[in-house]
């Protein structure tokens, strides 16, 4: 198992008359901006681009759906508080069929002149989960600090 992924007991589920079983992830990482600003990269399409340098759509309000990567991500928008909290619904192209869709939840603190961002992943496929603990450390939060650390 990856650093930050942990088993979740439950739920569990029958798809097709086959078990299937949820992990959840959490990290945490100091980025170099304001909570609204991380807030404002991560949900608003241009600037979620930018800092993934992937093609990002969307509408950041609650039920409204975005795709990131190119289309690999998708999701819909669960709560919305800005410079605080995202809440979404989460799913890739190569999501295991008969899955729901995974929970992401962000939690924005203020720390000093920097934000600590908590990720919690919850209902991410067992077999998947060590690839996307690190593929958000890969992907997004190192790009992420990287975004911040270069403007004046």
């Amino acid at each position: 198992m990856a650093p930050g992924a942990r088993e979740r007991r439950g739920p569990r589920g029958k798809v097709g008359g086959s078990d299937f079983k949820f992990k959840t992830i959490k990290q945490k990482v100091m980025i170099d901006a304001t909570p609204a600003e991380v807030y404002d990269a991560y949900t608003d399409p241009r600037k979620h681009a930018a800092f993934t340098g992937d093609e990002a759509s969307g509408t950041p309000k609650v039920g409204g759906k975005f795709t990131a990567s190119s289309g690999y991500i998708k999701g819909e928008y669960v709560e919305l508080v800005r410079g605080r909290k995202i809440v979404h619904w989460w799913t890739t192209t190569e999501w295991p069929g008969g899955y729901p869709p995974s929970l992401m939840e962000l939690r924005l603190q203020p720390k000093g002149r920097k934000t600590e961002l908590t990720m919690i992943h919850s209902r991410v496929p067992a077999e998947q989960a060590d690839r996307y603990a690190e593929g958000w450390q890969e992907y997004y939060w190192r790009p992420l600090q990287g975004f911040f650390s270069v403007r004046s």
